[in-house]
């Protein structure tokens, strides 16, 4: 499958959203449709990439995890899993997963970084295909608990409401014990932002890229099903141990994606 510029893809779509270069005028055209719904729009990717390197710091420093298993990992825009983790323990392997001719090229490229990143293609929403991987086999060890990852990529699953946290099941069911998922998705907050976000996702889904769900907090509490609860569970990106006391008030859509980390018993 080659790159195609006449459609938008939603790994280049977050690189226009964090104004980075691996992207072409079919995805800008996207990042500007939902930013005259909300001027802040970009603030979901910078809200997102900022609760991924908040995660790996946690983990990396927190639990004795060293391997990781990142779903639709996305361009090199900004600072990535590996270069967070590694820089705590240089010995963490992180295996990338994602599906994207572009994210590929890159992925290539990082494989080259060091021997303890790799990189599979494969559909993150299959999650049989990727569990029995032989790339991932060969570099997670499943007898030991490793940190999960499906961060801003479930609001992307076009299909039946409910199959998300099904998708999801599957794959806590594989983990070991000890083992930690992280999940950020857009969010309906169910207050006086909601309007806001059901306008995103209708510029969303209706753009050339095609896709985005904004979930309730309960919709999306239920993609952890099973598993203890980080404190303080799922909550605003922003509010996920944020570095540092908060001098700014949050911004419409700051209010409007989410992230929560949980551990298997």
């Amino acid at each position: 499958m080659g790159v195609d510029p006449t459609r938008a893809s939603i790994a280049r779509v977050y690189d226009a959203f964090l104004n980075g270069k691996d992207n072409y005028e079919i995805d800008r055209e996207v990042l500007r449709g939902v930013q005259r719904a909300a001027p802040e729009a970009q603030e979901l990717a910078t809200e997102n990439r900022g609760f991924l390197i908040r995660v790996c710091r946690f983990i990396a420093t927190q639990t004795g995890v060293h391997q990781y298993l990142d779903c639709g990992s996305g361009l090199p825009t900004a600072e990535n899993v590996h270069q967070a983790v590694q820089r705590v323990d240089p010995d963490s392997r992180v295996v990338y997963v994602d599906n994207d001719p572009v994210v590929l090229a890159h992925g290539r490229a990082l494989l080259e970084e060091n021997e303890n990143t790799h990189f599979v293609s494969a559909d993150i929403f299959k999650p049989k295909e990727i569990l029995e991987n032989e790339i991932v086999r060969k570099h997670i060890d499943f007898t030991e608990p490793l940190a999960f990852f499906q961060l801003g990529t479930l609001h992307h699953y076009e299909g039946p409401n409910e199959e998300p946290a099904q998708i999801m099941r599957e794959y806590i069911d594989a983990l070991p014990s000890g083992s930690y998922v992280a999940i950020s998705h857009f969010l309906d907050p169910e207050n006086e932002h909601s309007s806001i976000a059901r306008k995103m996702e209708d510029v969303f889904r209706h753009s050339p890229m095609g896709s985005g769900t904004f979930r309730t907090k309960a919709e999306i509490e239920a993609l952890f099903d099973g598993l203890e609860m980080i404190d303080p569970g799922v909550t605003l990106c922003a509010d996920w141990w944020q570095d540092g006391p908060r001098l700014k008030p949050l911004n419409q859509v700051q209010y409007c994606i989410a992230g929560g980390v949980g551990r298997k018993p």
